[in-house]
């Protein structure tokens, strides 16, 4: 062996001592760090670290976030492991308000709440309190109010079906509709069971039917801009809206009794 390659060798040497020696300290590295994770997913997992620190409730707006935290149970040190999402979903889903219920787990240690509630789509009166009536029919009877503000009041309702049925026309009116409308009053005539008398917030008195209440009351905005805001009377909506001046039917009675 010539006696350049002997001093090239003896060279390398340390080169290669240097590599073993710092691939030896990243195992070493490498098995520390291992210890230490392994070591805080036992402590997670064995610790109140893993119980559930806060719940975030989105979507809500009639029902209070406590009660939905308070109902799921959440906070009653429950690991994020151990979650029924199943069983929350269904115990937050027996009030009638709501109507979808989604948990979701974010680490890592809270959970979100996103709820989904039927639109209010008035107040039943009764006993001078107002009760919200659901898009589904169903009235709360324990959440009344003397000041509903975001609904038509609903008088004379002497049926449930009657209620549902209305309900189910007033969720296919749009929102800036149902809120011009003050008071629905089931008025029943013989010729008609289902009549209605609708008391506007512009003034206007509209007389129509439920069957099909969200279809003949649709036109109205439009009816309404042609005629005089100054001059009161009937709004006839059925089959072809017409207006019907009241100082008309006054001047009928005066013309028979003459």
């Amino acid at each position: 062996m010539s006696k350049k390659n002997v001093i090239e060798i003896e060279e390398r040497i340390p080169t290669l001592k240097d590599r073993r020696k710092q691939r030896a300290n990243r195992r070493v590295i490498f098995y520390i760090s291992l210890f230490f994770l392994l070591m805080t997913i036992v402590a997670y997992f064995q610790t109140s670290y893993s119980h559930v620190k806060s719940v975030n409730v989105v979507g809500n707006e009639n029902v209070s976030e406590e009660w939905i935290i308070q109902q799921s149970r959440l906070l009653e040190e429950v690991s994020m492991w151990r979650i029924n999402a199943q069983s929350v979903e269904e115990t937050i889903l027996e009030r009638p308000e709501i109507a979808k219920v989604e948990l979701n787990r974010e680490w890592p240690n809270s959970i979100a709440i996103a709820v989904e509630e039927y639109n209010r789509v008035g107040y039943v009166a009764y006993d001078g309190l107002y009760y919200p009536l659901l898009e589904t029919g169903q009235v709360l009877n324990n959440d009344g109010t003397q000041n509903p503000i975001d609904g038509p009041i609903l008088t004379g309702m002497n049926s449930e079906e009657h209620t549902m049925e209305l309900a189910e026309e007033l969720v296919n009116i749009s929102q800036s509709l149902r809120l011009r409308i003050s008071e629905i009053l089931l008025s029943p005539t013989e010729q008609d069971p289902l009549r209605l008398i609708i008391y506007m917030n512009d003034g206007f008195e509209v007389h129509s039917t439920i069957r099909r209440f969200a279809e003949r009351i649709s036109p109205y905005p439009s009816v309404v801009e042609q005629l005089d805001p100054n001059v009161e009377g009937i709004v006839h909506m059925r089959v072809n809206p017409y207006f019907e001046r009241f100082d008309m039917e006054e001047e009928e009675e005066v013309e028979s009794e003459g």
